[in-house]
């Protein structure tokens, strides 16, 4: 059966929940812990009048249930609030930086890591503009300078990231980088083959290869993400915007993408 069958079957009883702000609230509230009416009471700034008949419908649907006078979410429930608190993320994330997504390239983006984009909310979106020459790039070495780790995924190299790099390889700090194809034919010339060539006996230190352009630009440390994509022609590298996150679920997000990343790459078997 079909997404749009089962909205035509199932609609009544999905709308029963978008459609009330308070049975909304009430199962986003219980999703991230059990409450008390007064506390209900509290966080939806309602009246136990305009409550109970809701908790009371919930409780029919087998969504909450009650306990020592808190409520709780059913098994069922927690599936119904995680998916609910997804669904609001999603469509939050993407409005909130609508430019940022509509004027990039996201067809490289693996299927499940755009469905989880929600994670990125606690996002901000930087750019070059004005007297702000070279935003994005200073806040991305200021990231790698800062950083107890580093992951990373390069559609662009220069110089500057290159030293920057280096010099926390050589202070021990953990470097894993992944290139496309592009990039590795790059870092195989001046001067970046002799800062490469340094590097080499540096066991915190992992250079891969990875045969698919996804088409970004990935930076994730213990502290940070950035993330910055091509124009929405897949052609150019946009290098004057980034999305960056100090949220640890943005955090989390960059890690599955470099994980993707850092899988493919191994089944290549290429490494520099």
């Amino acid at each position: 059966m079909s997404g749009f069958e089962i909205y035509r079957e199932m609609g009544d009883d999905v709308q029963a929940i978008y459609r009330s702000r308070l049975i909304t609230e009430i199962l986003l509230s219980l999703n991230e812990s059990s409450r008390k009416l007064s506390q209900l009471r509290e966080i939806t700034g309602s009246t136990s009048q305009s409550i109970i008949p809701k908790l009371r419908k919930l409780e029919a649907d087998h969504l909450i249930e009650t306990k020592e006078h808190e409520y709780y979410l059913t098994q069922t429930g927690k599936v119904v609030a995680s998916r609910l608190s997804d669904s609001f993320a999603t469509v939050g994330t993407i409005n909130k930086f609508k430019h940022f997504w509509s004027g990039h390239y996201l067809e490289r983006i693996p299927g499940p890591l755009l469905k989880e984009i929600g994670c990125l909310y606690e996002s901000k979106v930087l750019n070059d503009k004005g007297t702000k020459i070279l935003n994005v790039y200073n806040n991305q070495l200021k990231m790698i300078k800062e950083a107890g780790y580093i992951h990373g995924v390069s559609s662009v190299v220069t110089e500057g990231y290159a030293e920057s790099i280096s010099e926390r390889v050589k202070e021990g700090i953990p470097v894993e980088l992944i290139v496309p194809p592009h990039i590795a034919e790059k870092l195989e010339q001046s001067p970046y083959l002799e800062k490469i060539d340094e590097l080499k006996d540096y066991e915190n230190f992992k250079l891969m290869v990875i045969d698919e352009d996804i088409k970004a630009g990935l930076i994730v440390t213990d502290k940070r993400l950035s993330l910055s994509l091509y124009k929405k022609d897949g052609v150019e590298y946009d290098i004057t915007t980034g999305l960056f996150s100090l949220d640890p679920k943005g955090i989390e997000w960059g890690e599955r993408l470099f994980g993707y990343c850092k899988g493919q790459a191994e089944s290549t078997k290429m490494q520099i």
